[in-house]
């Protein structure tokens, strides 16, 4: 039996406990993995971050794996595939933002605008420590503000907050949970 102490979350299931044990709050510099992190937290409003976990390879199939340069081609007849894609999400709203998403990162590439840059830039390159218990800082509705004004959608502050905890720009395991000095803090 699996004595560990973990965030109260990361107990639901055996899925949320290996997200948690293995993923979550674990510094990503890559910045296509930043994106594709960012996507699914805009599908994942409403829902439970565990339905986007059991979908997560369903979206990635059906988004060319999240290759931005794929999915920014993406047109009309891809989106009403993805609408009839029982192994996703189905909203076509947030289907299209992340078509959109895909565009907006291509052009921030294009232009020397690094993704995984811009994501860190924020908290000088470093991870911060969370202060627990949180949906949204004032650094989450910094970020939100400045992906909105670059065009991306279904990136309000909370979405914000939950996808900077899940790449780590926040370590914001409970003071217990045997992770928090575990992760990096570079």
């Amino acid at each position: 039996m699996d004595h560990m102490h973990r965030c109260g979350w990361a107990n639901s299931s055996s899925l949320m406990r290996d997200y948690h044990d293995t993923e979550w709050g674990v510094p990503e510099r890559d910045a296509r993995v930043l994106w594709e992190t960012l996507m699914l937290e805009g599908f994942q409003a409403g829902l439970s971050w565990e339905i986007i976990l059991r979908k997560r390879e369903a979206f990635r199939a059906a988004f060319s794996n999240f290759d931005p340069k794929a999915v920014a081609a993406f047109g009309a007849d891809d989106i009403e595939r993805l609408m009839g894609n029982a192994g996703i999400v189905r909203a076509r709203a947030k289907i299209e933002a992340t078509i959109r998403g895909a565009q907006i990162f291509n052009d921030m590439q294009e232009r020397g605008d690094d993704f995984a840059a811009f994501c860190w830039s924020f908290t000088d390159g470093k991870p911060v420590q969370g202060a627990g218990y949180n949906t949204e800082t004032a650094l989450s509705a910094r970020i939100s503000k400045e992906l909105k004004r670059r065009g991306f959608k279904f990136v309000g502050p909370t979405i914000v907050y939950a996808w900077m905890q899940a790449i780590g720009i926040m370590n914001d395991h409970s003071p217990t949970c045997f992770r928090i000095h575990e992760i990096p803090q570079e």
